[in-house]
């Protein structure tokens, strides 16, 4: 019925502002009976609504409707003006169950390369042993450690492709934790791309296609993917061979790039070009180059192919390396930083290969820049010798290292283990600042907290990747649970609650660390937490905000998407008649954000918290009958001028 619809029209409405949406929603469910309950009335009254939020373009009715039914709505909409579309926007949308769009401000897109026959031998093995269910878990974990997207690819000689192919993804298809993020189908053969196109549910990514075989194939290919609605990973190749040079590179992709816009009707932001991983550091001389080749190329896709994204797969850099983990992840390290600068949007990398730029020793950084962008001769057997030296032939984080950091204060110490993602030291190190900081919320609200925002400046710079700043958080939440039990056992907690808290993580953000942080906050300081959890529909966050009678709802974020989520809560609560203040908070969220996109849709308080340990003090002023009028007027001027401030900047 229209009322179950709304939540799904209004998101579908948000997320496809440029193309046309028909409703026909049926007069409600059936009954026990096989009838229908809802009136034309009550019907034309919410799809009325759906017109005059400029949500749909047709409307209409479907089972248990009638002609007095469609006469109703022709009343409510009657005088309404169509709803307009938006300018097409160039912007790459995928998705697997999850929508993922891609931004400049999402840093790298990590692809997963551990389900792909040829980079995994454990995944290789549990593929011909027919051991489906267990590679899941290989994807489950790729998900888990960061990958936004996922690189499946079964080409093996061994193995029949094309079943492998459509066998798993039809698995993953039905694993939703694995499901929400999509998929790039891999492979060098084109049936199987096709029937591993056949298989997703979502929007996806081939890869890949190129001129190897001519014009005539690239363009058949390239129709049947737009066809299929997927995005495509464009090699560097070309009927003469693979592009080595900065000058070839950039001919075969400024050459693919008008052929798929120009006569595939290609949309330019699904288009990603792979200008080559070629292996460095191979002792012959006409390789020394290859690294600065791939930047530079990324470079100049970037600014002369307009909305095409650039991927390439990192391992291969580092090839002449093998068996050396200690180089390969400093090349990896220091290429990825130095690609994404230059406008790499995605990589196919694998996590655990991942060092933090600012973490490397400087000598050691010096030496693998040296060999990435060929700044001197003999640059890896300077680097090899280096290591050889040192004795690191086993870890990045070997003993020398740990050595070093574990002499630091233990302030210090956390900040370590939280940008590096260890969590060996955590029980020591915060049984020994305990004696620092009689109260344990102040160790999370302090160092703890440091570190984290360590972590942000650094994932900001582009000096970690996201698999690390996934790592970091379960360091963060770690220390929590260790924290926690203190926590309940202090004082503090015996006297009575407060105020009731319903906090949850959107729809389509999986991310909880800073959730949970502020959520032990509040327990400390008195407040009864409702904690949806993640992954959080509007209608349930209204629904239990309803049940709880809660005082207040904070809404967590760290992606893009979230922010429109976060609006459509609003927008609900206000529809809903909610009198509560909403709290919003997370990596993408803003003061700015905040004021012009969210707080004008709701009437009550709308406060962007920057910090958790901000919470308690927000919460106090909103609540407390002295300070409440005060502190919201103080904040409506402080958005309204953000609002101004913002428009006038447009203006310019």
């Amino acid at each position: 019925g229209a009322a179950e619809l709304r939540p799904h029209i209004r998101e579908l409405s948000s997320l496809a502002p440029d193309i046309y949406i028909s409703c026909h929603p049926n007069a409600g469910l059936p009954n026990a009976f096989g009838e229908y309950d809802v009136t034309p009335e009550q019907n034309a009254e919410i799809v009325g609504d759906f017109v005059r939020q400029g949500w749909v373009n047709i409307v209409g009715g479907c089972c248990g409707t009638n002609p007095d039914f469609i006469r109703a709505i022709a009343e409510k909409v009657q005088g309404v003006s169509p709803r307009k579309l938006a300018p097409r926007e160039h912007v790459t949308h995928l998705s697997g169950l999850d929508p993922l769009t891609i931004t400049p401000s999402m840093n790298l897109i990590n692809v997963g390369e551990r389900t792909n026959v040829a980079g995994s031998k454990k995944f290789l093995r549990l593929i011909q042993e027919g051991q489906f269910e267990e590679a899941l878990s290989v994807a489950r974990h790729q998900v888990e450690n960061g990958a936004k997207i996922i690189d499946v690819n079964m080409d093996d000689g061994l193995l029949d492709a094309k079943k492998s192919m459509h066998d798993f993804l039809n698995l993953i298809g039905s694993e939703p934790e694995i499901a929400r993020v999509p998929v790039m189908v891999d492979s060098s053969n084109w049936d199987v791309i096709e029937t591993g196109l056949k298989c997703l549910q979502g929007k996806g990514v081939v890869n890949s296609i190129s001129l190897k075989e001519g014009e005539e194939v690239f363009l058949d290919h390239a129709r049947k993917i737009r066809r299929y609605g997927a995005a495509v990973v464009v090699m560097a190749f070309d009927e003469k061979g693979q592009a080595v040079t900065l000058e070839r590179k950039i001919e075969i992709c400024t050459r693919a790039y008008h052929l798929l816009t120009e006569k595939a009707g290609f949309p330019p932001e699904d288009i990603i070009f792979d200008p080559n991983v070629l292996t460095i550091g191979t002792g012959m001389k006409e390789h020394d180059n290859y690294a600065v080749w791939f930047i530079e190329a990324v470079r100049y896709i970037k600014k002369n192919l307009p909305y095409a994204k650039t991927s390439g797969g990192i391992s291969n850099l580092s090839f002449a390396f093998r068996g050396n983990n200690v180089i390969r992840e400093a090349i990896h390290t220091v290429f990825l930083y130095h690609a994404v600068q230059a406008g790499l949007d995605m990589a196919i990398v694998n996590a655990a290969q991942l060092g933090v730029y600012e973490d490397l020793d400087p000598e050691f950084r010096k030496l693998t820049e040296d060999l990435v962008l060929n700044r001197t001769d003999q640059a890896s057997e300077k680097l090899l010798k280096y290591v050889e030296t040192k004795g690191q032939t086993v870890s990045a984080k070997g003993k020398e290292d740990t050595d070093a950091w574990r002499k630091l204060p233990v302030k210090e110490r956390l900040s370590v283990s939280l940008v590096k993602g260890i969590t060996d030291f955590l029980e020591p190190d915060i049984q020994e600042i305990s004696g620092l900081y009689p109260d344990p919320v102040k160790i999370i609200e302090g160092p703890l907290m440091d570190g984290m925002k360590r972590v942000g400046e650094l994932f900001g710079a582009g000096k970690m990747f996201l698999p690390q700043v996934v790592k970091s958080a379960r360091v963060m939440q770690k220390a929590v649970n260790i924290l926690t039990p203190l926590i309940n056992d202090s004082s503090s907690l015996k006297s009575q609650t407060k105020k009731k808290v319903l906090m949850a993580t959107v729809k389509g953000d999986v991310h909880d660390i800073g959730k949970n942080i502020v959520g032990v906050i509040l327990k400390c300081n008195h407040y009864e937490v409702i904690d949806l959890g993640v992954m959080v529909p509007c209608e349930d966050i209204i629904n239990a905000a309803k049940e709880h009678k809660v005082d207040a709802i904070g809404l967590s974020g760290l992606i893009t998407p979230s922010l429109a989520q976060m609006e459509h809560v609003a927008e609900e609560m206000q529809r809903a008649g909610f009198k509560i203040p909403l709290i919003v908070g997370g990596a993408t969220t803003s003061d700015v954000h905040t004021a012009v996109k969210i707080a004008p849709l709701y009437d009550y308080p709308v406060v962007h918290v920057s910090d958790a340990s901000l919470i308690s003090n927000v919460l106090e002023n909103l609540f407390n009958h002295r300070n409440h009028p005060v502190y919201v007027r103080e904040l409506r001027i402080k958005q309204a001028e953000l609002r101004k401030e913002y428009e006038e900047a447009l203006a310019r």
